[in-house]
């Protein structure tokens, strides 16, 4: 299984995170100071730097005024597109 941490779905994850905050017009340093974090906190979890863990998706979330359960659901969406898009058809394989 390919390290989780840099891999597509990973990229998606925080890619929707950094684009649900922009999309509030919430800057990073605003959401920092409502996580109690500094600044690069924020920068650091939106470039894969520092991977963020559930409880603290959910902190983040909250700070953000966004329902849990539709940011995964939205998080899935973008998932089950992408695998569409990179799945092979049958009776081929990634080596033809």
């Amino acid at each position: 299984m390919p390290d989780s941490f840099h891999s597509e779905q990973y990229k998606i994850f925080i890619t929707l995170l950094r684009e649900t905050r922009e999309a509030l017009q919430v800057s990073q340093a605003a959401l920092a100071s409502k996580l109690d974090q500094p600044q690069t906190f924020v920068s650091k979890c939106e470039t894969g730097i520092r991977r963020l863990d559930v409880v603290e998706l959910h902190a983040w979330l909250q700070a953000l005024n966004v329902d849990f359960p539709k940011f995964l659901a939205a998080l899935t969406k973008q998932w089950d597109a992408h695998n569409a898009r990179t799945r092979l058809p049958r009776g081929t394989s990634k080596g033809l």
